[in-house]
């Protein structure tokens, strides 16, 4: 039986716009440091797309940057240090924003063809409201601008895995059926926010969070050092559950027509 697909939820950073989705990595490794820790990419980007108040407590609770700050600030860190140090992330993330809002390649046509079929388009987020107050408008102005985008402060800051930011998108949109619904992101917590919403969950290789290349280096590599590049992170994806995985946004709308036969 053929299903008509209603909708499709992309996140932001790493996904539609900012491609390696530098932004918070940056932000994060400055926020650390201004306390005596200096916090390994890999560090940062491993649990990239939860909200950014739980992103810094999970790396505060990696056994390295632990060790750290207790042997810096001689005691574990507190709730009150997480609160510091994401206080440090957002002003630092606020300063920079504007320059991480351009679309990644073949973004604004697989919109406008989404478009030309009346599928609706909706986004989630880690980012907060005042981030988004910045990114937002940067990105219209760049060309992108979804129907509906939701951050973890429309849900009582529970953003991923849970899957509350996609069904704020349920209603804002008018959507009726999960199983009709397709969620593209870039990080483990993007596939897993759409799983737990029972959507249709798709990861998205080429300037994601987990590949973390610039789209210079990534451009820069030899054909065979980009297939081991695909193969390392649709690993990564088909560990924690996506349904299918895409190299890049071009290949979306082929995706759509092979589920809606």
């Amino acid at each position: 039986m053929s299903k008509k697909i209603e909708a499709v939820i992309f996140d932001w950073a790493g996904t539609t716009v900012d491609f390696g989705s530098f932004a918070p990595v940056q932000a994060f490794i400055e926020a650390f440091k201004q306390f005596g820790v200096t916090p390994t990419v890999e560090e940062v980007r491993e649990p990239m797309g939860m909200p950014k108040w739980n992103h810094i407590e999970t790396m505060m609770k990696m056994t390295r940057i632990s060790e750290e700050w207790e042997k810096i600030h001689g005691k574990a860190s507190t709730k009150e240090d997480v609160d510091t140090v994401y206080a440090a992330s957002e002003t630092s993330i606020m300063g920079i924003l504007k320059d991480f809002a351009e679309p990644k390649p073949f973004v604004l046509q697989a919109i406008k063809d989404l478009r030309g079929r009346n599928i609706k388009v909706g986004s989630t987020t880690g980012y907060t409201d005042e981030m988004m107050s910045i990114v937002v408008p940067k990105a219209e102005e760049n060309g992108y601008k979804p129907d509906f985008w939701c951050t973890p402060n429309a849900v009582n800051n529970v953003g991923r895995p849970y899957p509350y930011m996609i069904f704020k998108n349920f209603e804002a949109l008018g959507l009726t059926d999960v199983s009709s619904v397709i969620k593209v992101g870039d990080t483990v917590a993007d596939i897993k926010e759409g799983r737990n919403a029972g959507l249709i969950s798709v990861g998205v290789i080429e300037g994601s969070s987990i590949m973390a290349l610039s789209e210079g280096e990534f451009n820069a590599l030899s054909q065979e050092e980009k297939n081991r590049e695909y193969e390392r992170v649709e690993s990564v994806y088909k560990s924690c559950g996506a349904d299918y995985i895409i190299k890049n946004m071009s290949e979306l709308l082929p995706l759509i027509d092979s589920l809606e036969k």
